[in-house]
């Protein structure tokens, strides 16, 4: 079978086809399923193709780097083989290239996990490249970042510090023939960018393409809510076939101007006002959306729709990358408890106050507790549940309330009390208490800075596979 990734890049640039990216998953704990009628598509479209998986958060890091303290073997995505294993086989024969940052803080554990699933499946043993050097938690980089934050550096322990790298190690890598690359923390629209770049052989000046192929990214990068589910609005804005919506597909054109689309024979759509609210997401300045690659200008940003589930990206601009570049530093914070109980039927709003009172009598003295009357009052509040002095909202006819408390605590035992006490309502009152759900889990906090890009080196290296020359790597 012609690998047609390889067959394209044997040709003169203007006589290839375009590149087809398509997306797997947006985030951590995505559905797992999704990937198989994405990968159809690109199969049927006998086009070059990649699949990509994004799969970290701000925080997402810091927790894998946890799981990876008790257990070395861990902290890549746990969701990794469940993601990979409907489409590792086919990807591999087809040659569709797999890019996603499911190695978290563990690139190098879920390269061998990939391996493992591929000699499982009776797949070919794929060639995986890591890529490494977003990991600053280093003698040489804490200090800078200390002075970075200032007084903003954590108190308590770093968990993890990740700056934000770029594309350029991805591009390289895939030249080099991988079939999979494996990163950590990198900006989310570089795991689009680097197979654009090297598929079409950008150099790293050429500010409007970098920028094209990052907003392609950037469409891409959270699966489902450029092809209508995070959009979905009954009423207002509805969407067809929800249950099984489609992920998104990007074509991409040596100019970078991209084209997006979405699987074959599933829901959802893509509009240009699909398109144009997930261009906008996290976008803090459409004339400079700052990635470690470049800064690109959507000012004057053309969305234009060609057809069912269609839609071009024209007119995004380029402007050199940052100095800087962004790091997230994560620090222990204690513990957070969480308990729930529901009342229901006549005086269920009266009971449900009297139980708050309670708690708060009895622990609210030893620290802040948030009361949340979910369906009532809970999005929409704060951490001081200052909207139980609102009397108006408290005399709603209200007969189905869930009371959730919660607290922070220094030390497990300590957060654990809320547990205990709210436990106790059942027959300690108000009555007809109900569905007590509690839990207690250590928290994280989250400080981000800027250091110089000159202080953070990004490369790749072979994971324990043969690269396509047969010759192993370490």
């Amino acid at each position: 079978m012609v690998d047609l990734w390889l067959h394209a890049l044997s040709q003169p640039i203007d006589e290839r086809p375009h590149l087809l990216i398509g997306c797997g998953a947006g985030f951590s704990g995505d559905r797992t399923d999704v990937a198989r009628a994405v990968v159809d598509t690109l199969i049927a479209s006998h086009q070059p193709s990649v699949l990509m998986f994004e799969t970290l958060a701000e925080r997402t890091l810091a927790l894998a780097q946890l799981a990876k303290n008790k257990d070395p073997s861990k902290g890549y995505e746990p969701l990794l083989e469940a993601m990979l294993e409907p489409v590792l086989a086919d990807c591999l024969k087809h040659g569709i290239r797999i890019v996603s940052n499911f190695g978290a803080a563990n690139p190098a554990g879920a390269a061998q996990c990939i391996e493992q699933l591929a000699k499982r499946l009776g797949a070919r043993p794929p060639r995986i490249a890591v890529v490494f050097g977003d990991d600053v938690m280093t003698q040489e980089h804490l200090p800078l970042l200390q002075q970075a934050c200032g007084e903003a550096w954590p108190k308590a322990q770093v968990v993890s510090a990740n700056a934000y790298i770029g594309a350029q190690p991805i591009a390289q890598a895939l030249l080099a023939d991988a079939d999979i690359v494996v990163t950590g923390r990198v900006a989310d629209p570089s795991l689009a960018l680097g197979p654009a770049a090297a598929y079409y052989g950008w150099q790293w000046d050429e500010w409007d393409k970098l920028a094209r192929g990052t907003m392609a990214g950037h469409l891409l990068e959270c699966g489902s809510q450029v092809s209508g589910g995070y959009f979905a609005d009954p009423g207002f804005k509805d969407v067809p076939g929800l249950a099984n919506v489609g992920f998104p597909i990007a074509e991409i054109d040596p100019e970078g101007i991209c084209t997006v689309s979405k699987a074959a024979n599933t829901g959802g759509y893509v509009t240009a006002q699909t398109v144009k609210e997930q261009l906008l997401y996290e976008m803090h300045d459409p004339a400079a959306y700052l990635t470690p690659d470049v800064i690109a200008d959507i000012s004057q940003a053309q969305v234009i729709e060609l057809g069912q589930d269609k839609v071009r990206l024209e007119g995004v601009k380029g402007h050199p990358r940052p100095a800087s570049l962004k790091v997230n530093v994560c620090s222990t914070a204690g513990w957070l408890a969480e308990a729930e109980i529901s009342y229901a039927g006549a005086h269920a709003l009266q009971r449900a106050q009297l139980a708050d009172q309670v708690i708060e009598q009895r622990i609210g003295h030893l620290s802040t507790i948030r009361t949340d009357f979910i369906g009532l009052m809970s999005i929409l509040g704060d951490d001081r549940s200052t909207w139980k002095k609102d009397q108006k909202l408290l005399c709603v006819d209200a007969r189905d309330i869930r009371v959730r408390w919660s607290w922070e605590r220094a030390t497990h035992a300590e957060a654990e009390l809320l547990c205990r006490e709210v436990n106790a309502l059942y027959t300690c009152g108000p009555g007809g208490g109900g569905g007590v759900r509690t839990t207690v889990r250590s928290r994280l906090n989250t400080v981000s800075c800027l250091i110089g890009q000159q202080y953070v080196s990004a490369d790749w290296r072979w994971a324990s596979v043969k690269d396509s020359t047969g010759e192993a790597h370490a």
